[in-house]
């Protein structure tokens, strides 16, 4: 199968309808696997997330940090085929995987990039089709990570699941349910910014502490596990108040392609300044822009931005669809 060829960009506009059913190849998206008999142990030493707590049908975000506190990758963890898969941004893998396999010399346990292929279920019937593949019986109220014969199919919200797959059964998937949409990644670039979820790509590792990416606000942080690499400064963060930093959500309009030219500007006054540069982002076929970005969390909320490529599209904040409030 020609994956490129077989998923395309599919035009959507800001005032249409989310398709029924839409399925993503994750071209851009990867996972690191842990397996072995100190899987568990190993892991919650590594990470912001609490391993030790994570039932076979959770998943939960987590980020891995150096001993600064600064992030090599956020994810999304979940148990897959007998170990541990941590979902990720495939630029982010290589760095990643040579500092979380640092200490394993010393345990039992197995870690590397999988081979399997990530797909994104997107649309009001994605949870019926994850209900045929299982077998299971699904409704929108038990939403729960689902184990398959050859992968795993995990929930990421409403209407929007991961499937962890062999190659194998990706495409037996796609040849027999030719009726479905076949996107790229870019509907999940969407999915992902009306969710307010972070991510890092190479370009990013060791530039965050992980409350810059509202990790705290979505359960990707427990504040009470024992120490994992970078605790001090993530606590420091929580009880300090040290972080200056959030990840907030950005709306305006682009007439143009904007690729790669991410970095942003704000306006002080007649003058702009480098404000750091969209985290992600989704174009629609009509103009609009909504977009992520790390931004300074003090800033006024009728801030006005730029793209600095592209100065005649200005951005505005936009609702998170969480809080940020410490509870």
């Amino acid at each position: 199968m020609n994956w490129n060829n077989t998923f395309t960009a599919y035009p959507l506009a800001s005032t249409q309808a989310f398709p029924d059913l839409v399925l993503c190849h994750l071209a851009s998206w990867g996972a690191i696997t842990i397996n072995g008999d100190d899987k568990k142990s190993y892991l919650q030493g590594q990470i912001t997330s609490d391993v030790v707590s994570l039932e076979a049908d959770q998943s939960t975000l987590g980020a891995h940090c150096d001993a600064k506190g600064k992030m090599l990758s956020t994810f999304r963890l979940f148990h897959h085929n007998d170990g541990y898969a941590m979902f990720q941004r495939a630029s982010a893998i290589e760095k990643e995987l040579v500092e979380i396999k640092k200490y394993a010399i010393f345990s039992k346990v197995v870690i590397e990039q999988s081979a399997d292929v990530c797909l994104g279920v997107i649309g009001k019937q994605a949870t019926s089709i994850i209900a045929q593949l299982s077998g299971q019986s699904i409704t929108q109220d038990n939403l729960q990570v689902i184990a398959l014969e050859y992968g795993t199919a995990v929930p990421i919200s409403a209407n929007r699941w991961l499937l962890m797959l062999s190659k194998q059964s990706a495409e037996q998937l796609i040849e027999k349910n030719s009726d479905i949409i076949l996107s790229d990644e870019r509907l999940w670039d969407h999915a992902d910014v009306i969710d307010a979820l972070p991510r890092i790509d190479q370009h990013e590792q060791l530039e965050h502490i992980p409350q810059a990416m509202n990790l705290q606000a979505l359960g990707g942080i427990s504040f009470q596990k024992g120490c994992y690499t970078g605790q001090e400064t993530v606590a420091r963060a929580k009880y300090r108040g040290i972080n200056k930093r959030a990840l907030f959500c950005l709306q305006g309009e682009l007439h143009s392609e904007l690729g790669d030219s991410l970095k942003l500007e704000r306006q002080v006054g007649e003058n702009w300044r480098g404000a750091g540069q969209l985290n992600s982002y989704y174009q629609f076929s009509d103009g609009k822009l909504i977009a992520l970005a790390v931004l300074p969390n003090n800033l006024e909320a009728d801030t006005v931005f730029r793209l600095e490529a592209f100065p005649e599209a200005q951005l505005s904040f936009a609702e998170l669809p969480y809080s940020l409030e410490e509870e």
